[in-house]
């Protein structure tokens, strides 16, 4: 009878697991070389640094094909191969930052004269600031976030009104737009004049949602390209005609320096945005 150790002898070896992970070894020098290069690679450079006899066009296809699933994938930029995240995760990648913008002198009254006048037309801020408001000052006010167009006024040429929104609250930490300053919260900060005129007084600001009777809803096809460019143009119509009454009066000087300056500076300011 035979012993134990003479049928282990007898009894043929098995052939060790083919490894899983085995692939071609042009595989892991492309992704070698991928990997390394800090910008997209052409399909010709990869070739040269291959062994000879290597397709390198399936070599790339088969290395397209095992990342496709992953995180990262192999693609074509350009001519050029090159490992990227996979679109799918690219919200990975993205990062947010905030962007500090200081507001203009001119961009700060408007704002300030919406806040407590509201519901406000453009005109209405000219007639109270006393000089021309720009569009640039009431885009910038309208991409800040802090503004709305509310409606359309009950009056010839349907102009529009704005009103602040809940991000202008939130900015300026108010529970409620009535939680803003008033007269006498102004006059002891130092921001108005302790010697005001007679009867000058803070309105009450309000930013009820609900239009008032004066105002009509804004309209489906209504956007802010659209309802601000009548005074874009308004604007640029009145410019040759500023121009040919100078030229028409060449001799007439003004009343005075100081009061030339002042509508300069104000005037430049708005349109300077």
């Amino acid at each position: 009878m035979a012993s134990l150790a003479e049928k282990r002898i007898e009894e043929p070896e098995e052939a060790p697991p083919a490894d899983p992970m085995a692939r071609p070894e042009e595989l892991r020098l492309l992704e070698a070389l991928l990997f390394a290069s800090a910008e997209p690679i052409e399909q010709a450079a990869l070739a040269k640094r291959m062994p000879d006899g290597v397709d390198i066009k399936a070599a790339l296809a088969q290395l397209q094909a095992e990342y496709a699933p992953r995180g990262v994938n192999l693609v074509k930029v350009a001519n050029k191969w090159t490992f990227r995240t996979a679109g799918d995760l690219a919200w990975l990648m993205t990062r947010e930052s905030t962007e500090t913008r200081k507001l203009s002198r001119a961009a700060i009254e408007v704002l300030a004269i919406i806040a407590y006048h509201q519901p406000v037309t453009r005109a209405e801020i000219e007639e109270i600031r006393g000089v021309v408001t720009s569009k640039g000052t009431i885009d910038v006010l309208l991409e800040t976030g802090w503004i709305r167009p509310r409606g359309r006024r009950k009056t010839p040429g349907r102009p529009l009104t704005f009103g602040t929104t809940d991000g202008f609250l939130s900015q300026f930490s108010l529970e409620a737009l009535g939680d803003l300053p008033g007269l006498e919260e102004l006059k002891g900060t130092g921001l108005l004049d302790s010697r005001l005129p007679t009867g000058f007084s803070v309105p009450s600001p309000s930013d009820e949602a609900t239009l008032r009777d004066d105002e009509d809803p804004l309209e489906p096809g209504d956007t802010l390209e659209l309802l601000l460019a009548p005074a874009a143009e308004a604007e640029a119509e009145a410019e040759p005609a500023a121009e040919a009454a100078a030229e028409a009066e060449p001799d007439r000087e003004p009343e005075s320096d100081a009061e030339t300056g002042e509508a300069a500076s104000d005037d430049g300011e708005d349109k300077g945005e």
